[in-house]
């Protein structure tokens, strides 16, 4: 666990080993390709404003990070609306506020490039990240989800 606040900063492509790594400790396996997919279209693409940030140690050890991605709007009119749609802490420093840091970063962010929403979809059984998101500002929307199963 870290007391330490860690260090926030712009994902880049480097940080793709690290981020696979946290996210295959959270769930017990890796997704590698997931993350080239989205490492492709919001890392590496200059077609997208970057805002997906990743958290790190003193000695450089990315501890932590949150992706996104900003609305663009229709017909090219800029939107004020982001998205959070995978964020995740290595197992070891859970609760040390590195995930509240990482959304409060997010947050500052896309505030500064003009965002005045943010939103993220968390599944109805999963308490522990309704909890988080709740612990960090976020409510339910005024939106349903509405899905079809085939």
């Amino acid at each position: 666990m870290s007391a330490t606040p860690a260090r926030v900063r712009l994902m880049i492509p480097e940080d793709f080993e690290a981020v696979v790594g946290i996210d295959a400790k959270i769930l017990g396996a890796p997704r590698a390709e997931y993350y080239k997919v989205k490492f492709a279209k919001i890392v590496e693409s200059s077609d997208s404003l970057p805002i997906s940030l990743v958290a790190e140690q003193e000695d450089g050890k990315v501890v932590g990070f949150v992706m996104g991605e900003l609305y663009m709007g229709e017909y090219g009119i800029f939107e004020d609306q982001a998205t959070i749609d995978t964020i995740g802490v290595d197992p070891d420093c859970h609760h040390g506020g590195i995930g509240r840091q990482l959304i409060g970063e997010f947050v500052d962010h896309v505030r500064r490039i003009g965002v005045r929403k943010i939103s993220t979809l968390v599944s109805v059984d999963d308490r522990n990240l309704t909890k988080f998101f709740g612990a960090n500002q976020f409510s339910p929307s005024r939106s349903i989800n509405l899905e079809r199963t085939i």
